[in-house]
């Protein structure tokens, strides 16, 4: 069973940047696919972004491309999410997740294992 923990959440000023951590318990198979998503309140959960463990190749929502960025650490069994130039409306609780995806579509597939999630609040 693969766990999952994410950190790095918080309380910051818009405009601020935020690095979340996904630190998996193994990044082990050669497909695993590690997919950030994000609720916010009275919202559906939408897919931020991924990364393959194994290729490297990433995804992103198309509207975060260019102020976030994902990249993984295999050695830590970590997956982090840059988080740069924050919105009141990236407000959420970010969550972590991990399946046998691809990255093509991953943003909207179905994950087996996930976080418990960290909040991020972007207010003044």
């Amino acid at each position: 069973q693969l766990q999952l923990v994410e950190s790095g959440g918080g309380l910051v000023q818009p405009g601020t940047s935020l690095r979340l951590s996904c630190a998996a318990s193994a990044l082990t198979g050669p497909y695993y696919t590690i997919a950030w998503f994000r609720q916010a309140p009275g919202k559906e959960r939408e897919g931020v972004s991924c990364i393959n463990t194994s290729s490297g190749n990433t995804n992103y929502a198309d509207s975060l491309k260019g102020r976030f960025t994902i990249s993984k650490d295999n050695a830590k069994n970590t997956v982090y999410l840059q988080m740069n130039s924050l919105k009141p409306e990236d407000t959420a609780i970010y969550y972590c997740a991990a399946g046998l995806v691809v990255v093509s579509s991953c943003l909207t597939r179905r994950y087996a294992y996930w976080g418990q999630g960290t909040q991020v609040t972007v207010s003044s």
